[in-house]
């Protein structure tokens, strides 16, 4: 192996690659909530993701040219990243086999995901990526566009590891509202909200249902929106808690205040991400055999570990080490 082979090389080989999205997922429902989240993204940079809301975004009646006014969206010169998708309607609307054949027919070569929202167990995740592959086939789209898929159901939430398993599903979102809401008032109004969202117990084990099942499958977790949309230190915590306590690695936005502190929230810590470009550079030169590092031995489990903190650090906008920077971005 040669000594300066990239850790993607080695660390991974034979291995689904673990996707590294940005922390946010900022949903739009209007096209000029849409372009505002886009001009938000000019100016931070690729650090969220945007997602088209034909789903709740939707008037009824008007599905269709919504559907199609989100691809211009997502086609047009202001997406300079290639970070926006798309929400479709659920598996019982009669315009959901619509959504994903305007949306992959008129943006499938730009589209970052399509996300597919209330599905009631793997069958319905499995039958909508079905209905995206043949899209993709019927409209000469040579990709495959990732999936996301929101568990807010009790089916869902018992088939988790099923729909982590599928194929092209990159992020299991945890969709709280209607996950509560489905209790028939068994769960209070306040576990919507914090602290209670994070503290009853069927919310919380829900949440660390969803984020093992994601992470063991290879996926990213998704968690579900803060409702408080001034106060930052508030929206800071709660995406804290989410990182810390539950495991999730991305969270979704609703307003453009809320994306900066949950980015911030999301970010390694900085002396980590330090230490992370010491240890790989210095492994990289030991060709990826065993190092010791401030008294420590270090070897490829810790290697993959640091690694994927490194790529995280990076698309959260953080300042990589110069000599790690170069050699690894």
């Amino acid at each position: 192996m040669a000594e300066h082979a990239h850790p993607d090389q080695v660390l991974f080989q034979g291995e689904k690659p673990f996707p590294i999205l940005p922390a946010v997922d900022h949903y739009a429902g209007s096209e000029k909530l849409m372009k505002k989240a886009l001009a938000v993204q000019h100016e931070l940079g690729a650090v969220f993701d945007i997602t088209c809301d034909c789903e709740d975004g939707a008037h009824a009646g008007a599905e269709a040219d919504h559907a199609r006014m989100a691809a211009g969206v997502i086609m047009s010169e202001d997406n300079r990243f290639g970070r926006v998708g798309a929400r479709i309607h659920d598996i019982t609307h009669p315009h959901w086999e619509q959504d994903v054949d305007i949306l992959v027919g008129l943006a499938g070569s730009r589209l970052a995901f399509l996300t597919i929202p209330k599905v009631r167990c793997a069958a319905d995740a499995a039958r909508q990526i079905e209905s995206i592959r043949s899209a993709e086939e019927r409209h000469g789209i040579e990709r495959a566009i990732p999936v996301h898929v929101l568990i807010e159901t009790h089916g869902a939430l018992r088939e988790a590891w099923e729909i982590a398993a599928l194929d092209r599903v990159e992020s299991l979102d945890f969709g709280l509202m209607d996950f509560v809401s489905g209790h028939h008032g068994a769960i209070p109004g306040s576990a919507m909200r914090s602290p209670g969202q994070f503290e009853h117990p069927l919310v919380a084990r829900a949440k660390c249902d969803i984020s093992a099942a994601a992470l063991a499958n290879g996926v990213v977790p998704s968690h579900n929106v803060t409702t408080e949309l001034k106060d930052i230190d508030y929206i800071r915590r709660d995406a804290e808690r989410a990182r810390k306590e539950f495991g999730y690695l991305r969270m979704w936005s609703i307003h453009p205040n809320q994306i900066v502190p949950i980015i911030e929230a999301m970010r390694p810590d900085f002396t980590e991400v330090e230490e992370a470009a010491e240890i790989l550079i210095a492994a990289q030169d030991k060709h990826w055999g065993p190092i010791q590092h401030a008294g420590k031995l270090h070897d490829r489990a810790s290697y993959r570990y640091y690694w994927e903190l490194l790529k995280r650090a990076r698309s959260t906008g953080m300042k990589i080490p110069d000599e790690a920077s170069r050699r690894y971005f």
